[in-house]
């Protein structure tokens, strides 16, 4: 690596990727893992705290975050443009273009932040919620903040970093959470969740600024900008139309029946959506990469995502398949009796959830082999879908929104997202098919027998009746996964691993 006279990595150096190309398939490997484990210690923390701020804080101040959240996740592409990826994809990248891309990204970020300000009182307007001016004030800030990260952070993940992006996920996330259960418990109510989406960005801020050693030159224009922003147009459009379509329902039943309904929604869908969001952020942030340089290899690229379509089903289909059939004893157990009327929510997004993780896997096909054109067509579609199915649902209400969204997912979404990412490109619609089999098959195996076992068991919440239905799901399970070929030598596999960690114990443990 290079170095300029005062010793520090030259900016070259920082951009460079060449050295990942010897071990690709390992460093992918093993930076999904290790991204996968900080996610766990995440989400467990994120699970917690979502326990701790239910029992303390009502409905209504979830209700309140989420009417500005609902706004935040739309504008918050609007700060990235598409150029984190733009970063990540383009192997020939220079100094003077990620500097570039670093100054648009850090103007839109404070744009942002003073537009949010300026129209707050409108929101507050728009909710009958006179409190809305003052948060949203405060949450502008984050735009401020995220903006002067997203260059250093997309550097991290294109030089396949993961120990550090895992690092400061953690730090940051832990931080947030520590600060809005200290808080609520001091009694400062809807502050203490302001004060959580100002301190992780903050902490992520500082925290890739002192992992990633890259500093941008002055602003400038740069050779090749004009392509990068067309890259990074396609996918902000697309991302706007998704993040349109995910917030448009919490928009509308915010405004039609108040915040305490909207709390009790967004709450029950971040339940849901928290594993989703945990399993697919480190399935992007390894594949993403390792896809890209992969793109002229078109047998390494096939194998490796069938892989990984395949190991990310059978971590979420069967457990969305359980959770949807006993959404009952999950609310009981994390939000308290006090939230029984989330009941029906929780098992429509679990329905919902059960395809949605490797449903959006298909966005890394479009974007590693650079098909932006028809990543935003494939996104304004689904966008359109998602819209519709919430417009049918709103005559029932909150309930009816969540089925809306069910049976388009199941129905519609998933099979048209499979058809329009393998049109093209080294992937075909039967790879992806025979990848999601095993876990589909498995999913299917395990609510068939929860629903026989809970037939039979008492329903209310038993520590007896919950390790029935859980010993016959493992069991049905694991029987269906050792029919299929590819999934029995993956548990022969994983049986050998660990076989060879256990040695390996005991014989450090032997004198």
């Amino acid at each position: 690596m290079s170095r300029p006279k005062n010793g520090a990595p030259s900016p070259d150096a920082e951009l460079a990727t060449g050295h990942l190309d010897a071990d690709l398939g390992r460093r992918s490997r093993r930076g999904g893992v290790l991204l996968m484990g900080a996610q766990a210690v995440r989400v467990l923390g994120q699970l917690v705290t979502l326990v701790i701020l239910a029992r303390i804080l009502p409905p209504a101040a979830f209700g309140l975050l989420a009417m500005v959240a609902s706004l935040n996740l739309v504008l918050d592409l609007l700060k990235e443009l598409g150029l984190s990826s733009a970063t990540i994809q383009r192997n020939d990248l220079t100094q003077a273009q990620v500097s570039a891309l670093f100054w648009i990204n850090a103007g839109a970020g404070f744009l942002l932040a003073a537009l949010l300000a300026l129209v707050a009182p409108l929101l507050a307007d728009f909710y009958d919620q006179p409190d809305l001016t003052a948060v949203a004030r405060w949450l502008a800030l984050g735009f401020a903040m995220s903006g002067l990260t997203v260059q250093h952070w997309a550097l991290l993940r294109r030089q396949m970093r993961f120990g550090a992006i895992a690092g400061l996920e953690t730090v940051a996330d832990y931080a947030g959470y520590a600060a809005a259960i200290g808080l609520a418990v001091a009694g400062e109510g809807y502050w203490a969740l302001v004060a959580q989406r100002l301190i992780t960005p903050a902490v992520l801020m500082v925290g890739s600024w002192l992992v990633c050693r890259w500093r941008p030159a002055r602003p400038a224009a740069a050779p090749g900008l004009r392509e990068l922003l067309n890259f990074g147009a396609s996918v902000t459009v697309s991302g706007f139309a998704t993040a349109l379509s995910r917030s448009f329902d919490q928009i509308m039943i915010g405004w039609l029946w108040g915040a305490a309904t909207l709390g009790l929604y967004e709450r029950t869908a971040r339940l849901l959506m928290l594993p989703v969001n945990a399993i697919n952020a480190p399935v992007y942030s390894a594949g993403m990469p390792a896809l890209s340089r992969l793109v002229e290899q078109p047998d390494r690229y096939r194998v490796m995502f069938r892989q990984m379509v395949q190991k990310l089903g059978l971590l979420t289909m069967p457990v969305f398949a359980v959770a949807a059939l006993t959404a009952d004893w999950m609310v009981e157990i994390l939000l308290g009796r006090s939230w029984e009327a989330a009941v029906p929510l929780v098992s429509l997004f679990s329905a919902t959830a059960i395809f949605l993780p490797v449903m959006l896997s298909m966005g890394l096909l479009f974007l590693s082999q650079g098909r932006t054109r028809e990543f935003l067509r494939a996104n304004l579609l689904d966008a359109g879908l998602c819209l519709a199915a919430i417009v049918a649902g709103l005559s029932w209400g909150s309930v009816g929104v969540a089925a809306g969204l069910a049976i388009a997912t199941v129905a519609v979404r998933t099979p048209l997202a499979f058809w329009l990412a393998t049109r093209r490109g080294p992937v075909h619609l039967g790879d992806v098919c025979r990848a999601a089999a095993p876990p589909a098959s498995a999913a299917v195996a395990a609510a068939a027998a929860v629903l026989s076992v809970r037939a039979l068991v008492p329903h209310n919440f038993t520590l007896e009746s919950v390790t029935a239905v859980g010993a016959a799901a493992s069991v049905s399970i694991l029987i269906v996964l050792l029919l299929w070929p590819e999934t029995r030598r993956e548990l022969r596999s994983g049986a050998r691993h660990v076989a060879v960690y256990l040695r390996r114990r005991r014989a450090v443990l032997e004198p």
